[in-house]
C-alpha cells in the first residue's frame, strides 16, 4: 500500500504555537550531563514524558528480575526475557545510575564467564555489555576492576581444537569480543601477570603459537601502562614475517596513539592509587622492578622521538604502512611473503574477532603521532592552491633535507657534504614530513590511468588521515583536553597536511571506481573543514569547464560529487564565509544535469541539490547600502581558523586575494547580486524536473515508471525539490506554486501519474493551505466529471492489470489531490471530501481507480491522526519568520544548533480533527463494512462482480484503518494477560519471569479506554476484524474461481488489522537506520557536538518512534486474533503458490509481533503433512515450516522436537520429488539449529556470579515477594530440565526407531543419523542402543552415513573419556580431561642450557621403567623457546599391564560394552575395511577414518587387536593404493589409541609392526607415495618421538644409508618424502637431528638429481627455523621484557639472525667461483656443480623468505647477493636466471633489518659499476628502485645521495636500454623521495645538457632518449614532433591536473610550425597512455 512516508512528511504549522507539554521536576531540574540530554530529548516531542523516578523504579523492577532469573539459574527463558527489556528500556534515554551500571556490567561478565553457558546467552551478555561499558566519560577503571582471567581460561580452552573435536563454536569469537570490551577495566598491576602468562606460549617455530600469544597480549594486556612491554611487542614484531600479526599490531598500535596523547594516563602513580579488587583465584600480582622507567622530574607521558615511538620504531611502521598501500612495481609478488606465511595458521585463528583494517589503524597511528617536534622547513613551495608546479614534489610538500650538489657532469659523483647542521621537517613535525615523504612517492598510483585494487586502499588511507586529523583538530580545541599544549596540531600542520593531500585527492577525484570516490568524497569534506581555501578554488577550476563544455559524462560526474563533498565550504558561512557567492553561479551550471538520459549524472545533481538546500533560504535578499572596502568588518576565523599570512595567487576567474581581502559587507554585497538570480533558477529548474516527468515511460500495473532506476530518478529528484519547496520565501514559493498549479492542471500524462503526486506533495509540504485551497476545487471537480464519463467503471481486481488510457485523467487528479492533502488544513473541506469518499467508493471499480481512491482516504486518516514534525527548515520556526532573517538569510547559511536550541513544531490530532476522522468513519467506512457483511451472506452470486465489490470495498476499509495506527492505544486487561500467557510460546515458565511492560505516553489521540470515541474506534475495528476471520472461512469454502485477488486484498487486511499499529508507520528501526545515515552526511567532523536542525526533527521522530515501540512490543492477542492467525495458517496451505508465499511472510511477521503464534500454528501444519492430504497443502505446510521462525522453534524446544522430528520423518509416504525437495530443505534448516543439548551449566556454583547478583540485588528497591519467586522460578526450572530431558530421551529412541526401520529411505537414514550424533551428550550417560546403532553405521554402504557415523563414534569416546577423567561439573563444561599420567613439572633452571638438554633428550631412547617413576614424556616441547612458564607438562609411561583408564565411568561401563561387543566381531572390522579400501579420490589417509579407530582403541585398549591384525597384513600384501591407505587408516588409528595402553601391550604392537615396516619402506609405487607420508604426519602429530621410536629408527636409518646419487631417484624420493614428514610434524622437537641431517645433506650438495636437491633446500630451511633462539640473558618473562627495553637496538635479543648458518655460507661464497670455472658449456650448462647447487639456494632462500622468520634470510642473501646477480646473467639456464631474479624481488618485500639496507645497496651498487655485463645492469636497476620504494625510510641521505650517484652514472652508459631503463624506470622514481637541492641542481644540468647537444636532423639523439624520463619544465624545446609528442605525453600523465595552465606555456615557448602537442584536459582512459607500473611511483 503506497501511503505517505512518514519519515518524510513535513507540513507548515497554519494554527497558533501549541503550549510545550510539561517535563517532570526531576527531569527539568537535573544538573548531570546525562539529565541535560534526557531533557533535549523530552523537549524534543510534543507530550509529556515520565518522570526520572518513575523510571528509575521501573529499571528496579526489571534489574530484580534479572537477579532473580540469575539466582535460580533460570538463564533462557527468564534472563533472556528481562534482558531484553532492559535493551528497550535504554531506547528511551533515561539514565542508569553508575552503581547500577557497574553492578549490572559485573553481572553480565561473570554470567557470560560461567563455564558451560549457552552460547545464545553469552551472545545476550556480550552485547549488553558492550553497550553498557562503551561510554569512556560514564566509567573508567578507577570506577570498577573487573578480572581478566575468566576469559582467558575460556579462550584459551577453547581456541584450538584436537583432531577429534569438529563442532565449532563461536566461543572464542564471544570471549575475544568481551575482553576487547572491557579491557579498560583490568587493572594495569595486572600486567606483569599477564605478560607472565602469555610469553612463555609464544614458539617462533609455529604461527599458531605466534598468532595466538600476540592475541591474548594485545587483547587483555591494560593500554594505559604500555611503557613496559611495547619495546617488547616491537621487538617481537620485527622478527615475525605475518600480515596476520601486522593487522592485529597495527590495530594495537594505533589504540596507543590515540590515547597516550594525554600523558596523565599512563602515570606510573595512577597504579598505586586505583583499588585492587578484581583478583581472579590463583591470580598473582608479580612486580617487576622498572628503575629504568623511573624519572626524578614530573611525569610527562610516554612521549618519544615521534609520538610515543622511536624514530626506529617510527621507521618500521612507516615501511609496514608503504607495504599495506600493496602498490605492485616491477617486484610483483614481492608483498606476498607475510600472506604466504600465514598460510602455516590453521582455521581457529579465523574464529577470533578480525582486527579493524590496516588503513585506518595506519591513518591513525600517524594522525596521533602528529605534533610541532621539530625545526620547521620552509612552506611548501607550491605558489597556489590551484596547480600543481612543474616540479612534481612541490605539489606534495616533500621534507627539505641536505644540501645536495652534483657536478655538471652525469657521470660525476654527488657532494655528500654540506649538510645543514639541523634537519628540518614539514612544518616541523616528523610524521606529518613520512607522510608526505609516503604520499609523494605514491603520487602517480591516485591517477587514474594508474588504477587497480590499490587506488581504494591509497584513497581509504587519506581519507582516514584527514577524518582522524579534524577529530583530533577539534578535540584539542576543547576546554579539558588534556593533551599539552607543547604538543597539540598547529595550523600550519593543517595547512601543510592539506597541501600534502591535495594534489592527489585532486587526481583520484576522477577514477571509475565506486569505492576510490566514495573515499575521496569523503577526504574533499573533511579537507573542505580544515582549509577551504586551499581545496575549495582547485575544484571550482575543475568544476566550470567541465560543467560548461559537457564533454565527457564521466568528468562532469565527478566534479558534481566533488562539489557535493566541499558544499559545506559554500553553504556554510561558518566554516568558509567567501565561499558562497561562487553557489549560484554553480547551481546555475547544473541545471543540465536533471537528465532522465544519464541517470548517474542526474543522481549526483540532485544529491548536490538537496544538501545544498538543507542548509539556505531560497529567496532575494533586501537591497539595501552596503559600505563597501572600510575595511573594518573583516572575515573572523574561527579558532579553527586562526589567522595567517598566505601570499598565494589564484588563477583567472578568481579575484587575486579575494579571499583574503574582501570584507564580510563585500562578500555579502556580491551574494547579494547573485540572489537575485534564485528566482529564475528555481523556476528553471521546475522546469527540469517537470521535462524529465514528461519523457518517463509508460506506468506499468504496479504505478511505476519504468525499472528501478526511473523510479529511484523520481525519487531523487521529488526529494530534492522538496527540500527546496521547504527552505523557499513566500514569494518564490508562490511562484513555485503557480507553476506546479498550472503544469498540474493543463496537462495529463499518463506515465507520471506517480511524479505529480511527489511534485505536488512537495509544495504541500512547505505550506499545505494554500497548496490544498488550490488544488482541492480543480481536483474535485476534475474527478466528478471523469467518474460521470465513465471512468474507472470497467470492473478489474487483478493486480497485474494496465491502466485504461481513458482513466489517465482521474487517475492523474487522484494524485494530485492524494499529494496535496493534508489533514490539518482538511477541516475546512471536511463535508466536500466525506462527499467525494463516498463518490470514489461508489464509482471506482478499476483496480487502479479504486486503490488510489483508498490511498487518498488513508493519506487524509494518517495526517489527521498522526503525531510528527510539522518541518524541518534550516533554521528555528522564529528565526525564519522574523525580519532580520527576511533581510540577512543570507548570514545565517548553514547554521549549525545545539540540542537545547532547537524549537520543534509538531502536529498533534487536536479534538477537531479527530472528531474528522470519526466522522469519516462512522459515514463512509462503516456503510462499506456493512456492504462487505451483506455480500458474504448467503445465496448472493460469487461472479466477477461479486468479486470486484468485495475487492475495491475492502481496499477501501483496508486503508482507512491503516491510516489510523496511532489513534486508539491498545489496552491489555489482567484477564487477558494471563490467558495469552497460559498460551505463550514460552513453555514451562512461571508468568512473574515472561517480561511484560508497562505503557507509557507515545503521543495516542485517544489513550482513555473509558473515552466513548476509543471505544467507537476499538469495537469498529474489532467488528472489522471479524468480517476478516468470516470472509476467509467463506473464500476457503469457495473454491478457486473468483477468489484469489479477493484473497490477496484479504490477506493485506489481515495484514492492516494485526500489525497496523504503533510505531508501523514510524518503525523504530528505519527511523534509526535514517537517522544514522543523515548524521554521517552532516557530520563535519567526529566528536561534533553542533548539527544541522533538520538532523534534531530526524532525532525527535527517533525517540518519538522508541516510545511507540515499546508500546508495540506486547500486542494483545484475543481470541479474534488467534481466529486470524488461524486462518492465515490456512491460507499458508492454499493451492496457488502466490497466495502461499504472502501468507507466509504474513505469518514469520506475526510471530515477531504476537507471542503464542508459533505454537497455535503448529498442530495445524503438522496435520497437513499426515497421508492423504492434498500436495500442494503438504508443500505449503513444509515451506511455512521451514521459515527460521517455526523451525527454530520447534527443533530448538526439545519437548517440541520429538514430535516435529516424528512429524517430519513420516513424510516420505509422498514420493513426489517437490515435496521431498521440501523435506530435505527442511531438514537441513532444522538439523543446523540442532544443538548438543547439555544442561551441565545448572550443576556450576560461580561465587563470582553470587556475589555480583547480591551486589545488584543491594541497589534495587526492595519488592514484595523478591524471594519467593526466586524460589518458585528455581523450582519451575528444575521442573522444565526434568521435562526437557524426559523429551531427549523418547526423541533419541523415537530416531533410533526410524533409522532402525527397513522402511525408512536411505536419506530419511542419514537424517536421523545426524539428528542422533546431535544428541550424543556430555552430562549424562550415553544409551547403549544410541551408541550400538552409530558404531554400526560406520560400515554402512552409504558414504554419508558413515561420514556422520564415524564422527558421532569420536564423539562418544571423547564424551565417555572426559566423564571419567572430568573432576567436576566444570571440567565437563570446558571439555577438560584430567589425564591420570600427567605431571606438571617444576622448571628447575630457567636457561637457555635447560631448554636444549631438554629438547636433546627427545633423541635418546625412552627407558620405559625410569618414565614408569618420572614424568619424562613430553608430546608438545611447551614453554621455553622465548622463555619459561613455571612448570613444563609431561607424562609418566603407563603401567607395565594396568590399564591407565579402565575402568570407564561406570555410569558408561554399558555404553563400553555395546562398543566392545561391536568391535571384538571380526565382520565388523572386515566390513570396515572393505569400505575403507574403496576407491576414492583421496591420495592421503583420511583423518576421520583413523580418529574412529583410535576412538574404539583407545576406549578398549588392545582388545580388538588380533581380530584386526590379519585384515590389516592382507591390506599391506596388496599393492594397491586404495588398500595401501586403507591399511594406513587403520594403522594410524591403531597406532594413535596406543598411546596410553600398558606399556607390555605397546611393546607387542611394535613387534608386530615394526618387520611390516620394511613393506612400507620397500614400496615402489609412487601412488602410495603420500599415502604413507601422510601416515607419518598423522602418527608424529603432537607426539614424542620416544613414544614411536623404531619408527624414528626406521626412518632416520633409511635417510642415513640411502645412496642420494644412485641412478633412480624413487628410493631417494620416496626416503626424504618419509623424512619431510617425520621433521615437519616434530617440528621443534627434531633440533638433537639438525647437525647429523645438515653434515648429511650437505656433503650431498653436489647430488646430480634437481628433486633431491629440492628436499635439501627444505631441510635447510626447516632447519633455519627450527633452530631460531631468542638471546635473554634468562628465560623468564621479566627478563625478557625487561632486556628488550633497555638493551640498544643493535642487540638481537630475539636471536632473529641467522648466523646459523654463516659458516656454510661462506663455504659457498668461496666455493661459487670455483664451481663457474667449472661449468660446463651449452645445453649441458644445467647440469653444472654451478647451476644445481646455484637452483638450490635459490630455492632455499626463497623458502626462507615466504616464512615467520624470513628477516633471518638475509644474512645468508647478504654474502651470497654477488653469486645471486650473477646467476641473472647466466644465458643457458634460464630457470636459474629466473628464480635468481625472482628472489632478488621477492626479497625487496620483506622489511629488510636496518643493519642489512646499507651493505645491501653496496652489493647492487658494485654490482653496476663493476659487472661488465650491461644486462646485469638493465635488470638490476629496476631493483633499484624497487629497493628503493620498499625500503626507503631506513635508506640514510648520504646512501640516497650514493644511490642517485650510481644511477646517474649508467645515464652514461654506451648502451641506450641502460639509459633509458637508468632515467625513466629508476632515477624518476627515486627523485620524488630526493633532497630537494639534489633535484634542483640535477634538473639545471639537463636542462643544460638539452641545451648543448644538437641533435641530428634524422634520427633521435640517443642522449634525448636517455633523459627522457627527466624532462622538466620545457618539454616542447624539441625540434621533431615525435619526440615532443612522446615527452608531452609522458609529463601529462603526471601533470594532468593542471594540463590547462602547462599547456599554455607550451604555446608560448613553442615555434609558431609547433602544432599544439595535446589538447583537453579529460582523464579519460582512452586518451591516455597507461602508465608503466614498475616505472613510476
Amino acid at each position: 500500500m503506497d501511503v505517505p512516508d512518514l519519515a518524510t512528511l513535513s507540513i507548515r504549522d497554519t494554527g497558533p504555537p501549541s503550549t510545550d507539554p510539561p517535563i517532570p521536576d526531576d527531569i527539568m531540574n537535573g544538573t548531570d550531563r546525562s539529565m541535560s540530554k534526557l531533557r533535549n530529548y523530552a523537549k524534543s516531542i510534543p507530550y509529556s514524558v515520565e518522570s526520572d523516578s518513575h523510571m528509575q523504579r521501573m529499571l528496579d523492577f526489571i534489574l530484580l528480575r534479572i537477579t532473580q532469573s540469575i539466582e535460580a539459574k533460570d538463564y533462557d527463558p527468564g534472563l533472556l526475557q528481562w534482558d531484553s527489556m532492559l535493551t528497550y528500556w535504554c531506547m528511551l534515554k533515561y539514565p542508569i545510575p553508575k552503581e547500577k551500571r557497574i553492578a549490572i556490567i559485573r553481572t553480565y561478565l561473570h554470567v557470560s564467564t560461567t563455564s558451560g553457558m549457552p552460547n545464545h546467552i553469552v551472545a545476550a551478555c556480550a552485547d549488553g555489555l558492550q553497550v553498557l561499558a562503551r561510554s569512556k566519560k560514564k566509567l573508567s577503571v578507577e570506577d570498577v576492576r573487573l578480572p581478566w582471567m575468566p576469559m582467558y581460561k575460556i579462550l584459551s580452552k577453547d581456541l584450538f581444537l584436537t583432531r577429534r573435536q569438529y563442532e565449532i563454536s563461536q566461543t572464542s569469537w564471544y570471549m575475544g569480543y568481551i575482553a576487547e570490551n572491557v579491557r579498560r577495566f583490568f587493572h594495569p598491576a595486572a600486567i606483569d601477570e599477564m605478560l607472565s602468562t602469555f610469553l612463555p606460549m609464544l614458539n617462533g617455530t609455529s604461527l599458531n603459537s605466534i598468532l595466538a600469544s600476540q592475541y591474548y597480549m594485545l587483547t587483555f594486556l591494560p593500554l594505559s601502562h604500555p611503557q613496559s612491554y611495547l619495546p617488547m611487542l616491537f621487538r617481537v614484531w620485527e622478527s615475525v614475517n605475518s600480515y596476520m600479526f601486522d593487522d592485529r599490531m597495527l590495530q594495537f598500535l594505533s589504540k596507543l596513539a590515540e590515547m597516550h596523547v594525554d600523558p596523565s594516563v599512563s602515570n606510573p602513580q595512577r597504579i598505586e592509587n586505583i583499588p585492587d579488587d578484581a583478583k581472579s583465584e590463583g591470580e598473582g600480582r608479580p612486580k617487576w622492578p622498572r628503575d629504568d622507567l623511573e624519572t626524578r622530574w614530573r611525569w610527562s607521558g610516554l612521549f618519544s622521538d615521534i609520538g610515543i615511538f622511536s624514530g626506529d620504531e617510527w621507521n618500521f611502521i612507516m615501511a609496514k604502512c608503504m607495504a599495506s598501500m600493496e602498490i605492485p612495481l616491477a617486484d610483483s609478488g614481492s608483498l606476498t611473503t607475510g600472506p604466504n606465511a600465514d598460510g602455516q595458521a590453521t582455521f581457529e585463528m579465523n574464529r577470533l574477532p578480525k582486527p579493524s583494517w590496516r588503513i585506518a589503524s595506519l591513518a591513525r597511528i600517524i594522525v596521533y603521532s602528529m605534533s610541532p617536534d621539530s625545526m620547521p622547513s620552509p612552506v611548501s613551495t607550491a605558489p597556489t592552491p590551484v596547480f600543481t608546479p612543474m616540479a612534481s614534489g612541490t605539489s606534495t610538500p616533500l621534507p627539505h633535507q641536505q644540501n645536495g650538489g652534483l657536478g655538471d657532469y652525469l657521470s660525476s659523483p654527488l657532494g655528500k657534504g654540506g649538510r645543514l647542521k639541523t634537519k628540518t621537517y614539514l612544518a616541523g613535525c616528523k610524521a606529518l614530513d613520512s607522510l608526505a615523504k609516503l604520499i609523494a612517492s605514491t603520487e602517480s598510483f591516485f591517477h587514474p590511468t594508474n588504477s587497480g585494487s590499490w587506488t581504494s586502499d591509497l584513497s581509504a588511507f587519506i581519507k582516514y588521515i584527514v577524518y582522524d586529523f579534524n577529530k583530533r583538530w577539534y578535540e584539542e580545541q576543547q576546554l579539558d583536553c588534556k593533551t599539552p599544549t607543547h604538543r597539540r596540531l598547529t595550523r600550519e600542520i593543517k595547512r601543510e597536511l592539506v597541501k600534502c593531500l591535495r594534489t592527489v585527492t585532486l587526481l583520484a577525484m576522477f577514477s571509475q571506481d565506486s569505492a576510490t570516490v566514495s573515499n575521496i568524497q569523503s577526504c574533499m569534506k573533511s579537507m573542505s573543514i580544515m582549509e577551504p581555501d586551499l581545496i575549495l578554488h582547485p575544484i571550482l577550476e575543475r568544476a566550470v569547464p567541465a560543467l560548461e563544455a559537457l564533454v565527457e559524462t564521466h568528468r562532469t560526474t565527478a566534479v558534481i560529487k566533488a562539489l557535493g563533498a566541499v558544499a559545506p565550504a559554500m553553504v556554510c558561512r561558518h566554516v568558509y564565509y567567501p565561499g558562497a557567492k561562487h553557489l549560484i553561479p554553480i547551481l546555475d551550471l547544473l541545471l543540465p544535469g536533471i537528465d532522465l538520459n544519464d541517470p548517474p549524472k542526474t543522481f549526483c545533481t540532485t544529491s548536490f541539490i538537496s544538501e545544498v538546500a538543507q542548509y539556505i533560504k531560497f529567496g532575494e535578499l533586501t537591497s539595501f547600502e552596503v559600505p563597501l572596502g572600510d575595511g573594518v568588518d573583516r572575515i573572523r576565523r574561527t579558532s579553527a581558523e586562526l589567522p595567517a599570512f598566505d601570499m598565494e595567487q589564484f588563477p583567472e576567474g578568481v579575484e587575486p586575494g579575494s579571499d583574503t581581502q574582501l570584507s564580510k559587507g563585500e562578500e555579502d554585497a556580491i551574494l547579494r547580486d547573485t540572489a537575485g538570480t534564485f528566482a529564475d533558477w528555481v523556476a528553471s529548474f521546475l522546469r527540469r524536473v517537470i521535462l524529465l516527468f514528461e519523457n518517463l515511460p509508460e506506468e506499468g500495473p504496479n504505478g511505476s515508471a519504468g525499472g528501478a532506476t526511473e523510479v529511484q530518478l523520481v525519487d531523487a529528484v521529488s526529494g530534492t525539490f522538496s527540500q527546496i519547496c521547504v527552505h523557499l520565501s513566500e514569494p518564490l514559493y508562490d511562484l513555485v506554486l503557480g507553476l506546479v498549479f498550472d503544469y498540474a492542471t493543463q496537462n495529463v500524462r499518463s506515465n507520471a501519474v506517480r511524479a505529480i503526486h511527489q511534485l505536488v506533495e512537495c509544495v504541500a509540504n512547505a505550506n499545505p493551505a494554500k497548496t490544498l485551497d488550490r488544488f482541492l476545487p480543480f481536483c474535485e471537480r476534475s474527478i466528478r466529471t471523469e467518474l460521470e464519463h465513465g471512468a474507472s467503471s470497467l470492473r478489474i481486481t487483478s493486480s497485474g492489470s494496465t491502466p485504461m488510457p481513458s482513466d489517465a485523467t482521474l487517475h492523474w487528479n487522484l494524485a494530485i489531490l492524494r499529494g496535496a492533502i493534508d489533514g490539518r488544513v482538511t477541516l475546512k473541506y471536511s463535508d466536500r471530501l466525506i462527499a467525494l469518499f463516498k463518490l470514489l467508493n461508489e464509482k471506482t471499480f478499476s483496480k487502479r481507480g479504486y486503490a488510489s481512491s483508498g490511498k487518498l482516504l488513508s493519506s487524509t486518516l494518517l495526517t489527521l491522526s498522526h503525531t510528527y514534525p510539522l518541518e524541518n527548515k534550516f533554521v528555528n520556526p522564529d528565526e525564519w519568520s522574523s525580519e532580520e532573517f527576511k533581510a540577512n538569510h543570507h548570514k545565517h547559511w548553514g547554521k549549525l544548533y545545539r540540542p537545547e536550541e532547537v524549537k520543534l513544531s509538531w502536529h498533534v490530532p487536536n479534538e477537531a480533527e479527530i472528531d474528522f476522522v470519526l466522522r469519516i468513519f462512522k459515514e463512509v467506512i462503516e456503510p462499506i463494512l456493512d456492504k462487505l457483511h451483506d455480500l458474504l451472506k448467503p445465496g448472493v452470486t460469487r461472479d466477477s462482480v461479486w468479486r470486484n465489490d468485495f475487492c475495491r470495498h475492502l481496499s477501501f476499509v483496508r486503508n482507512a484503518f491503516s491510516g489510523i495506527p496511532t489513534v486508539a492505544k491498545e489496552v491489555i486487561t489482567p484477564e487477558e494477560l494471563r490467558v495469552s500467557m497460559e498460551s505463550s510460546d514460552i513453555l514451562f515458565e512461571i508468568p512473574e519471569m515472561i517480561a511484560t511492560i508497562e505503557p507509557l505516553n507515545s503521543g495516542f489521540a485517544l489513550s482513555d479506554p473509558t473515552d466513548p470515541r476509543h471505544q467507537y474506534i476499538t469495537n469498529l475495528r474489532r467488528h472489522f476484524g471479524e468480517f476478516l476471520h468470516k470472509a476467509s472461512v467463506s473464500l476457503q469454502q469457495q473454491g478457486e474461481e473468483n477468489t484469489v485477488d479477493a484473497v490477496h486484498g484479504l490477506l493485506r487486511s489481515i495484514r492492516t488489522y494485526l500489525l497496523e499499529y504503533g510505531d508501523s508507520r514510524d518503525s523504530y528501526y528505519l527511523q534509526s537506520d535514517r537517522y544514522q545515515n543523515e548524521l554521517n552526511i552532516a557530520r563535519h567532523y567526529a566528536g561534533q557536538k553542533v548539527w544541522p536542525r533538520a538532523l534534531y526533527v530526524r532525532r525527535a521522530r527517533l525517540y518519538h518512534a522508541a516510545r511507540l515501540r515499546w508500546n508495540s512490543i506486547e500486542r494483545r492477542r484475543g481470541p479474534l486474533e488467534d481466529l486470524l492467525v488461524d486462518d492465515v495458517t490456512e491460507w499458508s496451505m492454499w493451492n496457488y503458490a502466490t497466495v502461499r508465499e504472502t501468507s507466509q511472510a504474513l505469518l514469520e511477521s506475526l510471530c515477531s509481533t504476537f507471542d503464542g503464534v508459533r505454537r497455535r500454528c503448529l498442530p495445524t501444519l503438522y496435520q497437513a503433512l499426515e497421508p492423504g492430504v492434498e500436495d500442494d497443502r503438504m508443500k505449503g505446510a513444509l515451506w511455512t515450516l521451514n521459515l527460521s521462525v517455526f523451525a527454530k522453534y520447534a527443533i530448538g524446544e526439545p519437548t517440541l522436537a520429538r514430535e516435529f522430528l516424528k512429524r517430519l520423518f513420516n513424510c516420505q509416504h509422498n514420493e513426489k520429488a517437490s515435496i521431498q525437495d521440501c523435506v530435505a530443505s527442511l531438514a537441513e534448516t532444522c538439523l543446523s539449529n540442532l544443538a548438543e543439548p547439555c544442561h551441565v551449566v545448572y550443576a556450576i556454583e560461580n561465587s563470582n556470579v553470587d556475589a555480583a547478583v547480591q551486589g545488584l540485588r543491594n541497589l534495587v528497591l526492595a519488592q514484595v515477594q523478591g524471594d519467593d519467586i526466586t524460589a518458585k522460578c528455581k523450582a519451575q526450572r528444575v521442573a522444565r530440565l526434568t521435562e526437557i530431558d524426559h523429551a531427549l530421551v523418547q526423541t533419541t529412541e523415537s530416531l533410533i526407531e526410524i533409522a532402525n526401520d527397513d522402511k525408512t529411505h536411505w536419506r530419511y537414514a542419514i537424517a536421523a543419523t545426524r539428528c542422533l550424533r546431535s544428541l550424543l551428550r556430555r552430562d549424562v550417560p550415553l544409551k547403549p542402543a544410541h551408541v550400538s546403532y552409530l558404531l554400526n553405521k560406520t560400515h554402512d554402504s552409504n558414504a554419508s552415513m558413515r561420514y556422520y557415523s564415524q564422527r558421532a563414534v569420536m564423539k562418544i569416546s571423547r564424551f565417555i573419556k572426559l566423564r571419567t577423567l572430568a573432576h567436576g561439573p566444570v571440567d565437563i563444561a570446558v571439555e577438560q580431561n584430567h589425564n591420570p599420567l600427567r605431571r606438571k613439572v617444576p622448571v628447575r633452571e630457567q636457561t637457555r642450557e635447560f631448554f636444549e638438554r631438554s629438547l636433546s633428550e627427545y633423541r635418546k631412547p625412552l627407558d620405559l621403567e625410569r618414565a614408569q617413576q618420572e614424568p619424562l614424556i613430553r608430546d608438545k616441547p611447551g614453554s621455553g623457546w622465548l622463555v619459561f612458564d613455571k612448570t613444563i607438562d609431561c607424562f609418566l609411561a603407563p603401567d607395565p599391564t594396568k590399564s591407565t583408564f579402565q575402568p570407564w565411568d561406570a555410569d558408561s561401563e554399558d555404553a563400553v560394552s555395546a562398543i566392545r561387543a561391536t568391535a571384538t566381531d571380526c565382520s565388523f572390522w572386515k566390513k570396515l575395511s572393505t569400505h575403507y579400501a574403496m576407491e576414492n579420490s583421496s591420495d592421503v589417509i583420511l583423518q576421520d577414518n583413523l580418529c574412529c579407530v583410535k576412538s574404539i582403541f583407545q576406549l578398549l585398549d588392545d582388545e580388538p587387536l588380533e581380530i584386526l591384525k590379519p585384515i590389516v597384513e592382507e591390506l599391506l600384501a596388496d599393492k594397491d593404493k586404495n588398500k595401501q591407505r586403507a591399511a594406513a587408516e587403520f594403522l594410524a588409528g591403531v597406532i594413535a589409541g596406543s598411546k596410553h595402553w600398558p606399556t607390555d601391550s605397546q611393546v607387542k604392537l611394535w613387534q608386530w609392526f615394526t618387520p611390516h615396516m620394511k613393506t612400507i619402506f620397500s614400496q615402489k609405487s609412487n601412488e602410495s607415495l603420500s599415502v604413507w607420508s601422510s601416515f607419518f604426519e598423522h602418527v608424529f602429530y603432537n607426539k614424542d618421538p620416544r613414544r614411536l621410536q623404531p619408527i624414528v629408527d626406521n626412518i632416520m636409518a633409511a635417510f642415513n644409508e640411502v645412496d642420494f646419487n644412485k641412478e633412480s631417484t624413487f628410493e631417494i624420493i620416496q626416503v626424504l618424502c618419509f623424512f619431510r614428514a617425520f621433521y615437519e610434524q616434530l617440528g621443534v622437537k627434531f633440533s638433537p637431528w639438525v647437525e647429523d641431517v645438515l653434515q648429511r645433506c650437505w656433503a650431498e650438495l653436489k647430488c646430480e638429481h634437481e628433486d633431491v636437491l629440492a628436499y635439501f633446500s627444505e631441510i635447510l630451511a626447516f632447519c633455519g627455523k627450527i633452530t631460531w633462539r631468542p638471546n635473554p640473558s634468562l628465560l623468564t618473562p621479566e627478563t625478557f621484557v625487561r632486556e628488550c627495553r633497555i638493551l640498544p637496538k643493535v642487540v638481537d635479543i630475539m636471536g632473529i639472525r641467522g648466523l646459523f648458518y654463516e659458516e656454510r655460507v661462506q663455504e659457498l661464497v668461496k666455493q661459487f667461483p670455483i664451481w663457474r670455472k667449472e661449468r660446463l658449456p651449452g645445453v649441458r650448462a644445467f647440469q653444472s656443480t654451478y647451476d644445481r647447487i646455484g637452483m638450490l639456494v635459490c630455492k632455499w632462500l626463497f623458502q626462507l623468505i615466504h616464512d615467520t622468520n624470513a628477516v633471518s634470510a638475509f644474512d645468508c642473501i647478504l654474502p651470497l647477493m654477488p653469486e645471486l646477480i650473477r646467476f641473472t646473467e647466466v644465458n643457458d639456464n634460464d630457470e636459474l636466471a629466473y628464480r635468481a631474479k625472482l628472489l632478488m624481488v621477492r626479497m625487496c618485500g620483506v622489511i629488510v633489518p636496518r643493519q642489512f639496507v646499507d651493505p645491501l645497496l653496496d652489493e647492487i651498487f658494485s654490482a653496476i659499476t663493476t659487472f661488465p655485463s650491461w644486462k646485469v645492469r638493465l635488470k638490476i636497476l629496476p631493483l633499484v628502485q624497487v629497493f628503493y620504494f620498499r625500503q626507503s625510510f631506513f635508506i640514510g641521505d648520504g646512501k640516497l645521495v650514493e644511490l642517485v650517484e650510481v644511477v646517474c652514472m649508467c645515464l652514461d652508459d654506451e648502451v641506450v636500454e641502460v639509459r633509458e631503463m637508468a632515467a625513466t624506470c629508476t632515477l624518476s622514481g627515486i627523485l620524488r623521495l630526493s633532497p630537494r637541492r639534489s633535484i634542483i641542481v640535477l634538473k639545471d644540468r639537463f636542462v643544460r645538457l638539452i641545451k648543448n647537444v644538437k641533435l641530428p636532423q634524422d634520427r633521435k639523439s640517443p642522449r634525448t632518449t636517455s633523459h627522457s624520463g627527466n624532462c622538466t619544465p620545457r618539454y616542447w624545446e624539441y625540434p621533431h614532433l615525435d619526440d615532443r609528442e612522446t615527452c608531452a605525453s609522458t609529463f601529462r600523465k603526471t601533470h594532468q591536473d593542471t594540463w590547462h595552465e602547462d599547456s599554455k606555456n607550451s604555446r608560448r615557448s613553442s615555434s609558431p610550425r609547433s602544432p599544439p602537442l595535446l589538447s583537453g584536459s579529460s582523464y579519460s582512459l582512452n586518451r591516455i597512455p597507461r602508465l608503466r607500473r614498475h616505472g613510476r611511483h
